[in-house]
C-alpha cells in the first residue's frame, strides 16, 4: 500500500479536531499502518488525515453492502406476501 499523502479536505478535518478526538481516531488507526506512516515521516495530522480518508471508505463500503441486504431483505419480504395471497 503506498500512501503518501491524504486529500487536503481530510487534512483539514484532522486540523480541527480536539486532542482526545484525536487520540480517539489514532487508537482505531491499525498498529502496522501507523508504524508504516511514521516510517515516511509524515506529520501527526497527515497521520490523522490518511486514518479520516481510510475510515470514510470503509464506511461508504458498509452503506454499500447494508444497502444490498436491505434490498434483498425487502425482495425476500414481497415475495412472501404474494404468496401470502395466493395461498
Amino acid at each position: 500500500m503506498k500512501i503518501k499523502s491524504c486529500k487536503e479536505e481530510y487534512l483539514a478535518k484532522a486540523k480541527l479536531l480536539s486532542k482526545k478526538e484525536a487520540e480517539r481516531l489514532m487508537s482505531r488507526m491499525s498498529e502496522k499502518l501507523y508504524r508504516r506512516l511514521k516510517k515516511d515521516n509524515l506529520s501527526s495530522e497527515e497521520i490523522l488525515g490518511i486514518q479520516l480518508e481510510v475510515e470514510e471508505d470503509q464506511l461508504q463500503e458498509w452503506r454499500e453492502k447494508m444497502s444490498k441486504i436491505r434490498e434483498k431483505e425487502e425482495a425476500k419480504l414481497k415475495e412472501k406476501e404474494k404468496q401470502k395471497q395466493k395461498g
